[in-house]
């Protein structure tokens, strides 16, 4: 009767055994080695950053450029009056003659000193900036004198350029007469001188050719190829030769020269001319 509780004792011990031995939990379940899927992921939400984010660098504000404090142009002051109104004499006669050279005085030659005069010297003074005073002093007889000729006889008593003997070749037929000596070209046909007007040359490395020629081309708004200088109412007669009107002469006289054309002053004048001559009508350039 002893060794039926012994023997249950150790089947039972048995039993408990094997189950552990076939893997039997002790929770009643097959242990599959996985994890339970009531236990935290072993690969767990990703926890926020300890380490700091970088602080933005500020962008520096630009400092504004000082705007430079103009520099103020010194003002120009007028010089003792050499000549003003109320004056007369040769020095008047002199100074009438060449703003006259320059299309500045329009009146005769007087040798005094009144109102057109002084006009006269206040618009020469405005166009090259010298204090306007409408009294000539140093600063404003120098430009002068830098922009004219000596007057001529003919121009300090109202006469112009005084025309040279007219030359043989020009008393026949329809002629551009041109006398270097005088510097004066006369329109003359058959023998008679229906215009005179004030000329200018070529300088000495492009002079004015001298001879006998014809109008070969007329062109009333030219402008030149080489120089891009305006030319109106040209007259050619040599190559690129012409008779025509000048800005620059009208403007600064004898002060200035030509690249060889005949140039005239007297816009009028040279007008008229280009509604006289015909191509074909002859020049004649010579020293009387």
């Amino acid at each position: 009767m002893r060794l039926v509780p012994r023997l249950v004792l150790a089947v039972v011990i048995v039993a408990v055994t094997g189950l552990v031995a076939y893997g039997v939990g002790l929770a009643g379940r097959p242990d599959t080695g996985r994890p339970d899927s009531r236990d935290p992921s072993p690969v767990a939400a990703s926890a926020p950053s300890l380490v700091p984010s970088p602080t933005p660098t500020p962008t520096p504000t630009p400092t504004p450029t000082p705007t430079p404090t103009p520099t103020p142009t010194p003002e120009l002051r007028p010089g003792p009056a050499l000549l003003g109104p109320g004056d007369d004499g040769d020095d008047v006669r002199d100074l009438q003659a060449r703003l006259k050279q320059i299309d500045w005085f329009e009146a005769d030659v007087t040798g005094y000193y009144g109102d057109v005069t002084a006009e006269a010297v206040r618009g020469f003074q405005a166009k090259r900036k010298i204090p306007v005073t409408g009294r000539v002093d140093r600063r404003t007889q120098d430009r002068l004198h830098a922009m004219t000729t000596e007057p001529t006889p003919g121009e300090l008593t109202n006469q112009g350029n005084v025309p040279g003997a007219l030359d043989q070749r020009c008393k026949t037929g329809r002629v551009l007469c041109i006398d270097k000596s005088s510097q004066t070209l006369r329109w003359v046909v058959a023998g008679q001188v229906l215009k005179t007007v004030d000329v200018r040359f070529g300088a000495s490395y492009t002079p004015t050719r001298d001879g006998a020629f014809s109008v070969y081309r007329m062109s009333r708004d030219h402008v030149s190829s080489l120089y891009g200088s305006s030319m109106p109412f040209a007259m050619f007669f040599s190559g690129g030769q012409a008779v025509h009107y000048s800005s620059d002469f009208a403007t600064y006289g004898y002060g200035g020269a030509s690249h060889g054309c005949v140039n005239v002053r007297d816009y009028d004048a040279v007008a008229w001319l280009f509604g006289q001559v015909h191509v074909g009508d002859k020049v004649i350039v010579y020293w009387s």
